[in-house]
């Protein structure tokens, strides 16, 4: 992959860790929540939804780490972005 690349997807998933750092939780439109719990319990005719709320939006609440997780792997991403050449001779 080139330098630019690793630097803007560096940036992005930093970017990404402060966002889910910055908040608690995240609802969900009446679309995306019909698609959650349509995929996270596939509903029988005799095994209705069995989660809570599903009649309105979801909320999601990401876990703590995760934010530090992906600050973590962005900056990392970003550095090594800015890691000079190898510089020698080929020949």
């Amino acid at each position: 992959m080139k330098r630019q690349t690793i630097l803007l997807v560096g940036l992005l998933v930093f970017f990404a860790g402060i966002q889910f750092r910055m908040v608690q939780s995240f609802t969900l439109s009446d679309f995306s929540s019909k698609i959650v719990v349509r995929e996270a319990s596939p509903v029988s005719p005799g095994n209705p939804p069995n989660w809570p709320g599903t009649a309105g939006r979801k909320v999601v609440e990401p876990p703590r780490w995760l934010g530090l997780a992906l600050m973590s792997v962005g900056s990392i991403l970003t550095l090594r972005s800015m890691k000079p050449p190898k510089l020698g001779f080929h020949g």
